[in-house]
């Protein structure tokens, strides 16, 4: 077998392998959680809702929680964005003297943040039945993990 024959054989070995893989990487998409790859809140909304057994009622009471919720996260993010970039610029400038204040203001941000997050699920269980209290507490151990996402190794710069 000569040269050219053996390398035509492998190249289109290669390519058969690859549109193999391509294609089974497309048709078996691994599970994201709710929430999660461009789903928006859709994701946590639905989860909850099925999980607890919303009724038409709850739903629409949920749904002003979760808009009141996201108002207040989105005004609290932006607060911890604009101190981070403070804090790094200090690293360029002179200012070193402001990074302990920017820390410390970023801890308290990130207390008001847990604060919001938690008092929006307290708010959720005051939504819920009788009958539902039992699945809402099923749902609170599962809760931090579940919106922190999986736990990877942190990346190296």
């Amino acid at each position: 077998m000569s040269k050219i024959k053996l390398l035509t054989l492998a190249v289109v070995g290669l390519l058969i392998v690859n549109v193999g893989l391509l294609t089974f990487l497309f048709i078996n998409k691994p599970m994201r959680p709710p929430g999660r790859g461009g789903q928006g809140n859709e994701g946590p909304k639905r989860f909850i809702i099925k999980k607890l057994d919303f009724d038409k009622e709850q739903v629409a009471a949920y749904e002003q929680l979760i808009d009141r919720h996201q108002e207040s996260m989105k005004e609290l993010n932006e607060e911890m964005r604009n101190t981070k970039n403070n804090l790094y610029v200090t690293l360029a400038g002179n200012e070193q003297n402001k990074k302990d204040s920017l820390i410390d203001r970023l801890g308290a941000l990130q207390e008001k943040i847990e604060t919001v997050h938690y008092n929006h699920f307290a708010e959720v269980e005051k939504l819920c039945r009788p009958d539902q209290q039992d699945e809402f507490r099923v749902l609170t151990r599962d809760l931090a993990d579940y919106f922190t996402g999986p736990r990877n190794p942190p990346r190296r710069l």
